[in-house]
Formats: structure tokens, C-alpha cells, sequence
């Protein structure tokens, strides 16, 4: 996935019992489809080539069983580690807060929630019949990736949508050219586990 052409849109299949997506660059060329295993204890994620699944890029392997301060580690097609997410502990109940870790162990990016009270929104008045059905147009988390000197280099944002189905993900800094698939698998990590959070 190096060389990224942002902005990348994550668009979820909704008609799937998997948390599926599709990553496309902004030509529309696919450069991920991610699979998330259901029913596993252990996080294992697939990156595939596209939708027709034939060839496995990158996996998502997390670090334990099912447990809220797991680290989600990153590995291409030879089996090498590229880095890993972790979450900042009890900071991210109430705001996402993540911290992206190189392949050496060295932390070099973090992910913030913009706003944590938009998720909050989010989750009451979904639960409102008929109103719930518009939350996805009305409340759209952000969270930004910044580096250590918490310069922004990325933004994720949900698009309006119904499902809550589409992310962009755009440039706000200067990328350094090892560092594209590290940040993209780690924001791919980050929205798995946010959707599933609420």
C-alpha cells in the first residue's frame, strides 16, 4: 500500500454479517479489502489484494484474547511486523485514544478523538425510533493522527451516511514514505474497534 494517493475512502458492506470494507485511493482504485474474522477470541484481521480475496497483503493480529487494552500488531505477506496499535488505556472509554507504535517499539504517532461528545449524541439518540435512523447524518466523529511534536498529519472523518458505512481519510501534513502502511493499518484497526464501540 506505500505511496498512498489520498484522500482514501473506507466504505463498509453493510449486507455483510462480517465487518467488512473496501479501501479505495482517490482514483476509486481499490487498495484493501479488509475481513475481520467473526467469532474469534483473538483479533485476526485479513488485508486482501481487492474484493475477490485471492491474495493476502497484510494481517492484524492482536497481542491477547478479547481484552480492552490489547495491541493490534501489523504484519505484510512475509510474516514481518511493521509496527502495532495499542489503545491509551482508560483515556478511551470516554474519548478514542490510540498510540501508533513502529516496528522497533518506538511510539510514533497518536490518534485523538475530536470530539467526544458527538459519539455520546450518537449513541442516545440512535437508541430514539425513527430519529435513530438520521444519526448517521447528523453526528460524524473525527479523529486525528498527529505526530510526536502533535503536528496533524491525518484526519478520519465518517461521511453522512446511513450505517455510518463511509470514512475519509485525508492528508493534513507530510507523510514520511515508510510510514504510509503503518498509519493506514492502524486507522483500519482503529475504526474496526470504533465501530464496534458505538
Amino acid at each position: 500500500m506505500q505511496h498512498i494517493q489520498f484522500p482514501v475512502q473506507f466504505t463498509f458492506k453493510v449486507s455483510s454479517m462480517a465487518n467488512d470494507f473496501t479501501a479505495t485511493d482517490f482514483s476509486g482504485k481499490t487498495i484493501a479489502y479488509v475481513r475481520q474474522k467473526m467469532f474469534k477470541l483473538k483479533e485476526d484481521i485479513e488485508l486482501f489484494n481487492d474484493e475477490s480475496k485471492t491474495k493476502v497483503n497484510y494481517r492484524i493480529k492482536a497481542d491477547r484474547w478479547l481484552d480492552f487494552s490489547a495491541a493490534y500488531a501489523f504484519f505484510d505477506a512475509n510474516n514481518t511486523e511493521l509496527g502495532k496499535i495499542a489503545r491509551k488505556g482508560w483515556r478511551s472509554i470516554w474519548k478514542a485514544s490510540y498510540e501508533i507504535i513502529d516496528q522497533h517499539g518506538n511510539q510514533q504517532y497518536t490518534i485523538t478523538e475530536k470530539n467526544a461528545w458527538v459519539k455520546v449524541w450518537d449513541s442516545i439518540l440512535g437508541e430514539i425510533p425513527i430519529l435513530g435512523m438520521f444519526t448517521g447524518y447528523l453526528f460524524n466523529p473525527t479523529y486525528i493522527l498527529a505526530d510526536l511534536k502533535d503536528q496533524p498529519i491525518v484526519q478520519l472523518k465518517k461521511q453522512p451516511s446511513f450505517f455510518g458505512k463511509e470514512f475519509e481519510v485525508s492528508l493534513l501534513g507530510q507523510i514520511d514514505e515508510d510510514d504510509d502502511d503503518r498509519i493506514v493499518l492502524g486507522l483500519m484497526m482503529m475504526i474496526l474497534l470504533e465501530r464496534r464501540r458505538g
